[in-house]
């Protein structure tokens, strides 16, 4: 292992050609565009270093990734109607992510909820453990899936299963995960991180220049996809985000109840 490299709340270590990018914001890991930029800060000096051939994305504590921060969730609503003009920055962050040229392994320990689970979905593969949750829970803040999930999700487990989880604001665990094809390695929770560090050895262990060939093939046009997706997203997001049933949704999700929704 080398001497860490701090971007913001995001570390990088490394282990042989494999760099190991850990979000330190424990237990819950809560995400903002400040964080989604230092990942991108990172993941771009990492596409520029021929050293690195796969990069591993985890997290510090209980939690991969649990979404937004809803005690801070009346000034992300100022923030958001001030840029509905120019779009969402944390989306624009989201699709530079999506554009990173080298392998992402997300090591996935814990929940992975809302703009969290969209984060989830950047790596090429998961590994994850029983008790890793994944729920897109929008519908129960009155509000609709964001971080590009709406394209993202579907692709890897289905239209029809990704509709259930929308719909219903489901949650799922790690080994249904697996069974549904979102998780790619299912292991114990202690070996999760090791796990998502021994598939990204086996893929830097390969001809690099072939590895970001065939990467590159098998994506084409998939920021690209995020980008229409997300300015999508973030429209339906912005007018929800007046209604009297996302004010209830959020109070009824921090007090941890059933959301007493009315249509308007």
């Amino acid at each position: 292992m080398t001497e860490p490299s701090r971007y913001g709340d995001a570390e990088i270590t490394r282990d042989g050609h494999v760099a190991i990018a850990e979000i330190r914001r424990p237990p819950n890991n809560f995400f903002d565009v400040d964080l989604i930029n230092a990942l991108v800060a990172a993941f771009h000096d990492l596409d520029d270093d021929p050293e690195c051939r796969a990069i591993v994305l985890c997290s510090e504590g209980k939690h991969f990734c649990a979404g937004n921060d809803f005690s801070r969730s009346a000034d992300q609503s100022e923030r958001t109607e001030r840029n509905v003009s120019q779009g969402n920055p944390l989306y624009s962050a989201a699709v530079d992510l999506f554009s990173c040229k080298k392998p992402v392994v997300g090591a996935i320990q814990g929940a992975a909820v809302g703009g969290g689970f969209g984060l989830a979905l950047v790596p090429d593969f998961r590994v994850v453990c029983p008790e890793a949750r994944f729920t897109a829970n929008f519908v129960k803040l009155g509000f609709h899936p964001g971080f590009g999930l709406t394209h993202t999700l579907p692709k890897l487990i289905g239209q029809q299963k990704a509709n259930n989880m929308f719909l219903t604001g489901k949650r799922i665990d790690g080994k249904t995960a697996h069974d549904w094809g979102l998780g790619d390695v299912l292991t114990d929770r202690e070996n999760v991180r090791s796990e998502a560090i021994s598939l990204a050895s086996e893929i830097a262990e390969n001809a690099p220049l072939a590895v970001l060939s065939v990467r590159a093939t098998m994506r084409a046009g998939l920021a690209e996809s995020v980008k229409d997706q997300t300015d999508h997203e973030f429209l339906e997001q912005h007018r929800l985000q007046q209604t009297e049933d996302h004010r209830e949704g959020v109070r009824a999700v921090a007090e941890r109840r059933a959301g007493n929704f009315n249509g308007r």
